[in-house]
């Protein structure tokens, strides 16, 4: 495995670009801030990717079903996703109304 070679003055665009570097303070944060920190975005980006979901009932034409479950199986998704994504695209105004 290579070593990371660390550059203690990396170059420069310009002088601004050095100074906005040299006022950082690279010592401020703790290995335990770095872990909370860490956990605390993890957490973020889990809710982002996975929003709370609620469970609804609905009913359907059975063709219509059947349509959409062979739509999903050509997508290679289940069908319950492909609804929901179908949903979210039009209550985001990005499906066409007929």
């Amino acid at each position: 495995m290579k070593k990371r070679k660390i550059v203690i003055d990396p170059p420069f665009y310009d002088e601004e670009e050095r100074k906005i570097f040299e006022s950082i303070d690279f010592d401020v944060a703790s290995d335990m801030d770095f872990e909370t920190r860490k956990i605390e975005m993890q957490k973020i980006a889990h809710n982002a990717m996975n929003p709370p979901k609620v469970q609804i009932s609905t009913r359907l034409a059975k063709h219509d079903l059947s349509r959409l479950k062979a739509m999903a199986v050509e997508k290679g998704i289940p069908y319950q996703t492909l609804l929901g994504s179908v949903i979210h695209q039009y209550v985001e105004g990005r499906l066409k109304e007929f």
